[in-house]
């Protein structure tokens, strides 16, 4: 049978409602706010930031390989947005630590490269191959921040051309400081995008932190809007020349190789004495080049001066 409230009881369900403390309701319960909360910038903002230092993550460990002579990994950790405090109370002490200026916005962003990286870096610099683990944790001095000015003038060379994506940037050091807690560029509470990126070099690795005022990024939101999602299609000029300037000190094997008729292994093993095997190779033939193992040029074999030579007649078209 239905069941028919009568009307004390629908007086005594509302009655009971509102007499109910809003503590006890879960629609009415307030929610704690900070008001030093960092005011958060679009997701699809940290997306495109996140893509566009995964870029800047390639490029400077192929600078860092020319610039070492050894294989160096870049890898992207994070990227997030914080107040300043929580970045500076992140980072080790004492470490290495850049202003940078950001021309032509307002403002300064922070570069931070751990003791775990600097030292294996200064070591390989100064002649040494840094293959061992170091762990040392102390000040940089003057003479080693100098040392220190052509790795970071390729890091912002990289960092540069990264953001140049999206708008022209120019990064340039404004002071150097050892001790975070020193470091007096952004109120506290102020919002930045932290990216963290680990740098690996032989069995030592440490990390790379970079701050970004969020104020700035917030001012490039049309940037990322109308330029992110345009792509070259080709390399420019500028590209190519930074490629070959990259792999002019890399190392090829050349060799010069006389490609005759094949036999089986069943022929080899019958071959007797007074046998005689045909290469039907002419002597005017062209000898093949191959540069790591891959056909690439022909021509001969000649001598300069006191050494043998391969002197090319034509490049080969695959």
């Amino acid at each position: 049978m239905e069941r028919v409230l009568s009307q004390e009881e629908i007086d005594d369900v509302f009655r009971n409602l509102r007499d109910t403390p809003a503590d006890d309701d879960p629609s009415k319960r307030a929610e704690p706010y900070d008001f030093r909360r960092p005011d958060r910038i679009a997701k699809d903002q940290l997306r495109a930031i996140h893509q566009l230092h995964e870029n800047f993550a390639r490029s400077l460990a192929a600078s860092l390989s020319a610039y070492l002579r050894a294989y160096v990994a870049v890898n992207l950790v994070s990227v997030e947005q914080i107040s300043f405090m929580e970045f500076s109370q992140g980072l080790p002490s004492p470490t290495c630590l850049v202003a940078l200026g950001m021309q032509p916005y307002e403002g300064s962003a922070v570069l931070e490269i751990n003791p775990a990286l600097v030292f294996p870096i200064f070591e390989m610099l100064l002649g040494g191959s840094a293959r061992s683990l170091l762990k040392i944790s102390r000040e940089v001095t003057e003479i080693e921040q100098s040392v220190l000015d052509g790795l970071f003038r390729i890091t912002l060379h990289d960092l540069k051309s990264a953001w140049h994506a999206v708008t022209p940037l120019e990064f340039a050091i404004e002071s150097y400081e050892t001790e975070p807690g020193l470091l007096r560029l952004l109120a506290p509470n102020e919002a930045v995008v932290a990216v963290s990126m680990e740098v690996r070099i032989g069995d030592n690795s440490g990390m790379m932190n970079i701050g970004i005022p969020s104020i700035v990024v917030k001012m490039l939101r049309h940037k990322f809007d109308q330029q992110w999602s345009v792509r070259k299609s080709q390399s420019t000029e500028k590209d190519q020349s930074r490629i070959l300037r990259l792999a002019r000190s890399a190392h090829m094997r050349l060799d010069g190789r006389l490609t005759g008729p094949t036999m089986t292994v069943a022929d080899l093993m019958d071959l007797a004495e007074d046998d005689v095997l045909t290469f039907d190779y002419p002597v005017g033939r062209p000898v093949d080049l191959m540069v790591n193992g891959k056909l690439k040029y022909h021509g001969h074999v000649v001598t300069a001066g006191h050494k043998r030579a391969f002197q090319i007649e034509e490049i080969f078209l695959p």
